[in-house]
């Protein structure tokens, strides 16, 4: 019976996405682990592999195409022995329309997917007890489906845990989980006013010459999750100037050694591993929030953000405080690269505790960062610029300082265990020999 292969979510907040590139052709023979098509997320081109063997018999989405919800059939997969005549009206149903304001008004998921018109149409994709989508391929779903199957309590042993057909074959049907067990679902909160609309804005223009720019998926997200992280994050701002004297010497002390193997540190290498080695001196503060709880974390991984055109990625080094600064910089350039082609794939920039944003580079003195959910803080660094300061024996000195301000979420760290963090950041860096100790 002939499969729908429909757009995958690439990560766990995808939404929709670009379909880039086909890399198959209709009338292609592809295996389990075949790159399919390159699509572009709201973060990264991702390349999509195929988990089911068999023929493309038919492409139903044109590369180029933008918006492309998750879960919309993007081509047709034959199985052993079908033909193109086998397809029939598989996948010539439109895409769900968007969803309408009243939800007594939208269409049954059945509909939705062509119903029973297509005779082969994959399950929509299921979600366990807590709400959260199970990654799985059609034909895996459908056999699911014929046999009872559960699929919240199998492994996947696909691509990123995904559920595919081996999986299923040889598992025999549970007992359904009784619906008057599943959490009852939490009430939806009001929206936010969110302004007055495109066409308001517009009209107060009216007459004046501009230009109209459309807002791609990146754009649209980072606006989404700044305003909800102003919104419902309770920050608060603690500030500090540090001293980079002994830095900047022993940073160049450190460049000549180095300078035979290719590597030159730079001043956010040592804000790296400064704020890694904080995380693990104040471990109450290497935490974030989960909604009913706080995740204390072990590791020291921290995020920093890259301005790329169009927006920022925020990618994560694990580990930070175990690494060298050498090791930091080579890791931090190929991350920064990589960002800045949007070849990052998911898990390199999500996740951590903590984050850095430097605008020091810009020539900004000092600012305030807002916090990336689900983040505890960030540091927002400043330019390093020559000041006149009052020396331990009450003389006046000229010094290179920095102004930092640590942004940070109330709900996750209070002001006393926020001090104490930043006092160690500080004191990593303007004392850097304890940073390779």
């Amino acid at each position: 019976m002939p499969t729908e292969i429909l757009m995958p979510a690439l990560s766990p907040t995808m939404e929709e996405g670009t379909l880039a590139k086909w890399l198959v052709k209709e009338g292609d023979t592809v295996s389990s682990g075949d790159l399919l098509a390159e699509i572009e997320t709201d973060k990264a081109t991702m390349e999509f592999e195929a988990v089911d063997e068999g023929t493309i018999g038919k492409i139903l989405i044109a590369e180029g195409t933008e918006g492309v919800k998750v879960n919309t059939p993007i081509a047709v997969l034959l199985e052993e022995g079908e033909s193109a005549e086998d397809i029939g009206d598989v996948g010539d149903a439109p895409a769900p329309a968007a969803k309408p304001d009243s939800d007594d008004s939208a269409p049954a998921p059945a509909e939705q997917a062509g119903g029973e018109a297509s005779g082969s149409a994959a399950p929509a994709a299921p979600t366990d007890a807590g709400g959260e989508r199970i990654f799985a391929s059609p034909l895996a779903r459908r056999i699911a489906a014929d046999k009872g199957l559960d699929l919240s309590g199998i492994k996947g042993s696909g691509p990123h845990g995904r559920i595919v057909k081996a999986d299923v074959e040889g598992a025999s049907a549970a007992p359904a989980k009784s619906e008057s067990a599943a959490p009852a679902a939490a009430p939806q909160a009001a929206a936010a006013p969110s302004g007055p609309s495109g066409d308001a804005v517009a009209a107060m223009y009216q007459g004046r010459e501009y230009e109209e720019i459309k807002l791609d998926g990146m754009r649209k997200t980072i606006a989404a999750r700044l305003t909800e992280a102003k919104q419902t994050v309770p920050h608060f701002y603690l500030r500090r100037d540090i001293r980079l004297d002994a830095l900047l010497k022993f940073r160049s002390q450190l460049n000549k050694q180095l300078e035979g193997r290719g590597v030159k540190l730079s001043v956010n290498d040592f804000i790296i591993k400064a704020c890694a080695l904080a995380l693990q001196a104040v471990p109450a503060a290497n935490a974030v929030w989960a909604g009913d709880k706080v995740l204390q974390l072990k590791p020291s991984d921290v995020a920093v953000a890259v301005a790329i055109e169009g927006g920022l990625f925020t990618p994560v080094l694990k580990d930070a405080d175990m690494k060298s600064l050498s090791a930091l910089s080579a890791e931090m350039k190929d991350l920064a690269a990589r960002a800045r082609d949007r070849k990052l794939a998911p898990e390199e920039y999500q996740g951590g505790s903590f984050a850095i944003s430097n605008l020091g580079m810009f020539g900004i003195d000092n600012f305030d960062a807002v916090i990336n959910p689900p983040h505890g803080a960030i540091l927002a660094v400043g330019a390093g610029v020559k000041k006149p300061v009052v020396g331990e024996d009450g003389e006046l000195a000229v010094a290179t300082v920095m102004s930092v301000t640590l942004s940070v979420d109330h709900r996750v760290i209070d002001g006393a265990l926020g001090a104490e963090l930043l006092q160690q950041i500080v004191g990593n860096l303007e004392n850097p020999m304890v940073m390779l100790a």
